[in-house]
């Protein structure tokens, strides 16, 4: 397979090489100045109606894009060349010496660069006067297509008129008569019909089926295949098979127009409406199908089964009414239009195959017209005000962009509706045309854009298997926000830009933009985002490999693999973006400019972020701190967990996490508990009693240190009499332990172990006290001594009376006992010592 693999791909090598070393054809410039010069004869007489100019236009595509082509002629060569040219060197100032053999080595240099760069420089001109002659093309096409539009029409409520619409008419379906009378004829009548008999019985049975019955199917099989679907597919399964209710009556359709050109009965007069009848078909049950989804009946199983505008059961069979009739008399319009009639807008038909052989006169096709527009433009205001009410009946926590949204169409819709109906009556019916159905289609391709993005939404939900939850994420938004740029050709589209211009469009968007130096382009951005995806998956792939496969075999530690994973991270992505840089085509060397410019924005503004990044460069390749340490860093401290970019994260012992600066770890004190190893020191402190033997409090401590298991030998623990108290003598336990990251635990056994031994020993643990004194005590325990009222309710006079009469009878304390009193009165009891506290009356 690797062999195979290898071959395939030195053969793909070998082909392209071949591909590339193959000279470029160079264009005819002799028979393109011809054509040339009679396009530009031809713009600047103005005569050339808009089919000559699409001909010449598509002609001069065509040169152009060989000029493209010709333009990187030599380009290998003419690089070559350059680098030979500036590898000797710059030219000698004025007065300087020269090398003679250097000089004449630099003309001949010249002398081939200037004859290759000669082809490349022809099709370079030759392309800026073919891009002149096509945007010469579509300015005139743009101004005769508004001077169309704008072009005065016989008023259709004039009765002279109606007898030419009446004429024409009678006209167009004799010619369809006659023309099918006389080939009928020809075949032998009847006779000759048994040729063709059984087709068409055949075609128009199939056709009856699909159209009558084939509705029935399709609404019934998303019921039936959903309820045998899993929730996860019943989606997909539901909106597949609605498409039927597209493609079965269309069908039915072109089965129709199959049977009856069997028949061979009809040519240029029957033809022409036979081939537009699947068209029109197609745009009725379009319509229909859009309704279906955006105004649901109840009980009908759909993809979205709440119908993707918020309405009421009222409003969304109204809705579906109104649309529907639209739909047909849009149909109508576009088949009368692209067969016949003249002034419709933007519908009009260029291609004279699909026209009868007739023309209707201008007098008859605004009578024509003139009803449809009526009886389209009533539909759409009614249509406006449902979507205007939409939101109106529902839930205020519904949906209100969408709501919004459709407010704002329907508003736009009823101005249209109205304007599209007065304008024939003044003479504009092609501006009352070109306004009115592409408002139509408007909503239409809205609507068909709310489905799509509902139908991925609904899609990535069920891949997602995430629910409402999945619905809700911002993967949808995105698709759908690519859904509706791709829809933004349509909606040109629909109203009056040429597919030429659109192409013309996205050739100078291809092409790029160019600004400050650098050019842009969709496929540069393309080409950009893959290489850069590319390299960004290969980075995080090594980084996985390293971290799970090279890197735990080796001997370096824990924090040295995450600083080596996280240098390779930055480094691939680093590479990936220059790479990616260079392969749009942005030259880095343009963006020097670029960056000195915003170096001074980020010494002002960003230089606490730039701060963090360098402190975060500095902590990977220092390694002061890695992940796992136990720091102090100002009032925090916890274990190391992340070493960002930007900031380190740490988890504190209360299991919170702390984010903090890069900076802060590299220009203040940080304390590492456990850098270079694991092992700390724990001191306990302990006071014991006035009078106890302090060898034997000594020598106690130490069993206790020592029978820790935790506690090293080497260094040996040490008890350190510190200091005589005011309350007991002050005594350190000082050990160091194996792992500073139990040394809270071993305290606390200590501590636990200190208390049982010297309870054992009768050891003292002193303890703060407190002495209380009562300056009245004698008074509260008089005879017959009545308490003071401490009721709430009792008058602020007794109150102050009581404390009048009391203060007579007080005898005044010693001046000891008053500095006691003064005392007890700022802090009756005070808690000190370990915890215990001791009243005196």
């Amino acid at each position: 397979m690797r062999a195979l693999l290898a071959a395939f791909v030195g053969l793909w090598v070998i082909f392209a090489a071949a591909v590339h070393a193959q000279e470029t054809p160079q264009p005819d410039y002799t028979a393109w100045e011809k054509l040339a010069g009679q396009a530009e004869q031809i713009l600047q007489s103005g005569s050339a109606n808009d089919a000559r100019l699409e001909a010449i236009r598509a002609e001069v595509v065509k040169w152009r894009e060989s000029f493209r082509d010709a333009q990187g002629t030599n380009a290998t060569r003419i690089s070559t060349l350059k680098d030979q040219i500036a590898a000797l060197g710059p030219v000698p100032a004025e007065g300087q010496s020269r090398s003679d053999d250097i000089a004449a080595r630099r003309k001949a240099l010249n002398d081939q660069l200037a004859e290759l760069q000669a082809p490349g420089l022809n099709a370079v001109e030759a392309h800026g006067r073919a891009d002149g002659i096509i945007q010469e093309i579509d300015r005139a096409q743009r101004e005769q297509q508004a001077t169309e539009l704008l072009r005065s029409a016989p008023v259709p409520l004039n009765p002279a008129n109606w007898k030419l619409a009446m004429q024409d008419g009678v006209t167009l379906a004799a010619g369809v008569a006659d023309e099918v009378r006389s080939r009928f004829q020809a075949q032998g009548g009847w006779a000759g019909a048994k040729s063709w008999g059984l087709i068409v019985l055949i075609c128009m049975v199939l056709a009856v089926l699909l159209l009558t019955r084939g509705r029935d199917w399709i609404n019934e099989a998303p019921s039936r295949l959903s309820a045998r679907a899993s929730e996860r597919t019943r989606t997909v399964v539901e909106f597949g098979v609605s498409l039927g209710q597209i493609i079965v009556p269309v069908l039915g359709v072109v089965l129709v127009v199959v049977a009856l050109f069997s028949t061979n009965l009809f040519a240029d007069w029957g033809r022409p409406l036979l081939v537009l009848l699947p068209p029109a078909a197609m745009t009725v049950f379009v319509g229909l199908w859009i309704l279906r989804g955006m105004f649901p009946a109840s009980g009908v199983a759909t993809a979205v089964q709440d119908g993707s505008l918020p309405a009421t059961e009222r409003q969304r069979n109204q809705a579906r009414f109104n649309g529907a009739i639209l739909a047909v008399v849009l149909a109508l319009h576009q088949y009368l239009t692209l067969a016949a009639l003249p002034l419709g807008g933007f519908a009009g038909a260029s291609d004279d195959k699909l026209r009868v052989p007739m023309e209707f006169s201008d007098g008859s096709a605004v009578v024509w017209h003139y009803p449809l527009l009526v009886l389209g433009g009533y539909f759409l205001f009614r249509l406006g005000n449902i979507l205007r009410n939409i939101g109106k009946t529902t839930a205020a926590d519904s949906d209100s962009y969408r709501r919004r949204f459709a407010a704002i169409l329907g508003n736009l819709a009823r101005l249209v509706a109205v304007v599209a109906a007065v304008l024939p009556l003044v003479g504009f019916t092609t501006l009352a045309n070109a306004m009115l159905w592409p408002t139509v289609m408007t909503l239409a391709l809205v609507g068909l854009l709310i489905l799509l993005q509902d139908f991925a939404t609904e899609l990535y939900a069920m891949a997602k298997g995430g629910g409402q939850a999945a619905r809700d994420a911002l993967m949808p938004l995105v698709i759908g926000f690519v859904l509706a740029l791709f829809f933004v050709p349509l909606f040109a589209l629909v109203w009056g830009v040429r597919a030429t211009e659109l192409g013309e469009y996205w050739t100078r968007l291809r092409e790029g933009i160019s600004f400050g130096g650098i050019t842009i382009s969709p496929t540069g951005i393309l080409a950009m985002m893959v290489i850069f995806a590319v390299g960004y998956s290969i980075t995080r792939f090594v980084q996985g490999a390293m971290r799970s496969t090279v890197l735990p075999k080796t001997k370096i530690d824990a924090g040295g693999q995450n600083a080596i994973v996280a240098g390779i991270g930055y480094i691939g992505i680093i590479l990936a973006l220059m790479l990616a840089i260079t392969a749009a085509g942005i030259n880095l060397a343009s963006l020097a400019f670029v960056a000195g410019a915003l170096s001074l924005g980020i010494g002002f503004g960003l230089q606490n972020i730039v701060s963090n990044f360098v402190s975060g460069i500095i902590l990977l390749i220092e390694r002061p701190v890695t992940v796992g340490d136990w720091i102090a860093v100002g009032q925090n401290q916890g274990v190391v967990k992340r070493i960002s970019v930007r900031s380190t994260h740490i988890q504190t012992f209360d299991r919170t996490e702390i984010v903090i600066p890069n900076s802060d770890l590299v220009t203040q004190s940080v304390t590492n508990w456990t850098r270079n190893n694991l092992s700390g020191r724990i001191i306990v402190r302990i006071g014991v009693a006035y009078g106890t033997d302090t060898r034997l409090v000594e020598k106690i401590l130490l069993e206790i240190a020592e029978d820790q298991p935790t506690v090293l030998i080497n260094p040996a623990p040490v008890v350190m009499f510190t200091a005589f108290g005011a309350d007991s003598m002050d005594f350190e336990l000082r050990a160091v332990v194996a792992d500073i990251n139990g040394g809270v635990g071993v305290v606390s056994n200590i501590n636990h172990a200190i208390a049982k031994r010297f309870a054992e020993e009768n050891i003292e643990i002193p303890f703060a006290q407190r002495d209380l004194w009562l300056r009245n005590a004698g008074d509260l325990l008089k005879p017959g001594a009545k308490a003071p009222d401490s009721s709430p309710a009792a008058p602020a006079e007794q109150a102050d009376k009581a404390s009048d009469d009391a203060t007579p009878n007080r005898t005044p304390a010693p001046p000891q006992e008053a500095e006691s009193a003064d005392i007890a009165d700022d802090d009756p009891v005070q808690v000190t010592g370990y915890g215990q506290e001791r009243e005196r009356d």
